[in-house]
């Protein structure tokens, strides 16, 4: 019997990386300081290393580095955030916990990011501006920084899929995902390239008062152990999640690297099949690939067809905010957002990680043929 080839191999990625982080693993479990340990410290010095940015504050997960990161430039009730609706849940939801509106703004077609000019048209009233580095790209960060700056806003980038992303701005100076706006949050859920053993997460900033603030607001508002000077969350990241972190970001780079080569080999194998379409590359904003997408009209068919012959196709995301069931409030519906609801329906990622072999990736391409 064939072995199937998995959308994402997180096994794969532990054996590759078990020496190192067992090694770590059981350092903290000897030591015990599972909160904020010194395992943690150490990681949050090389993540931010790795980003170029002066901080990187560890956190319980993608999501709670959103929810704090908009807490901390004071969004609150009666706010409005643009946001994009191509994008998971969880770039949202901090905005309504927060008792604040989200404003689903139109995404660039060739690159399923936020569009600059779309987010020009409804700038108006907001309180902050969330773009998403979509499926390992980043959005157009540059321009969407001048957007907000021009309406005095704070950005806040969701890099919760671009770790290790570059853009290269226009005087040609390179900055990395998580070295934009205010503050940058990633997820370190364990599909992602840099993927921990369970939910975790970071924010990444520049503004030392900013990341003053996070830190507090992480570990209960407080500055002694047992003196609270506000209201916080327990959005701590957990130690021995960090010491899974630090042993595979070491390889990072390579494996990200590894991710272009497949994507790449992808691209040229199925160049002309059918009605595929790849997003076509931004030499100003350099992929990771979190995601290998494409798009095709025949989506749901050609899913079931490789789910068939054991290759684990996924779909990144079938149903856009604006046109979930817990927004219906908004009263939005279909034809609001033309361009992000045709990503929607014919999106299809094909597996992608470093470890995917030669071999596997040739299987997928047979696959894919086969159907058309």
């Amino acid at each position: 019997m064939t072995t199937a080839v998995p959308l994402v191999d997180v096994k794969a990625s532990y054996l590759r990386h078990k020496e190192a982080i067992d090694a770590g693993m059981r350092e903290v479990v000897e030591s015990t300081a599972f909160i904020q340990g010194p395992q943690m410290k150490a990681f949050e010095a090389q993540f931010a290393e790795f980003c170029g940015t002066k901080h990187a504050i560890g956190v319980g997960s993608g999501t709670a580095a959103l929810h704090l990161a908009l807490a901390a430039v004071g969004v609150g009730p009666g706010d409005v955030v643009a946001v994009p609706s191509h994008t998971f849940i969880a770039s949202s939801e901090p905005i309504t916990w927060l008792g604040a509106t989200p404003r689903f703004v139109e995404i660039d077609p060739q690159t399923g990011a936020m569009d600059p000019v779309a987010l020009k048209d409804a700038i108006d009233g907001v309180r902050a501006v969330l773009p998403v580095d979509i499926h390992g790209r980043p959005a157009d960060l540059e321009q969407l920084s001048a957007v907000a700056a021009s309406a005095g806003v704070p950005l806040i980038e969701d890099a919760a899929q671009s770790h290790g992303a570059d853009v290269v701005k226009a005087d040609g100076s390179v900055v990395r995902a998580g070295g934009w706006g205010v503050a940058a949050c990633f997820s370190f859920y364990p599909g992602k390239n840099l993927g921990a053993f369970g939910d975790a997460g970071a924010i990444t900033t520049n503004d030392d008062d900013f990341a003053a603030a996070v830190r507090q607001l992480r570990d209960h508002g407080r500055k002694t152990k047992y003196e609270h000077e506000i209201i916080g969350y327990a959005h701590r990241m957990d130690t021995l999640q960090a010491a899974v972190l630090s042993a595979k970001l070491t390889t990072l780079d390579a494996d990200n690297a590894r991710r272009v080569s497949l994507m790449a080999a992808y691209e040229a194998a199925l160049a002309g099949v059918g009605d595929l379409w790849f997003p076509p590359a931004t030499p100003d904003r350099r992929s990771v690939f979190h995601h290998a997408l494409l798009r095709t009209a025949r989506r749901d068919d050609l899913l079931a067809h490789l789910k068939a012959q054991g290759i684990g196709a996924g779909v990144h995301y079938p149903v856009p905010l604006h046109l979930q069931p817990a927004y219906a409030s908004l009263g939005h519906k279909r034809g609001d957002l033309p361009l992000t609801e045709a990503w929607a329906d014919e999106c299809l990622s094909l597996p992608i990680y470093p470890e995917l072999t030669d071999e596997q990736l040739e299987r997928v391409v047979a696959a894919v043929k086969s159907f058309f």
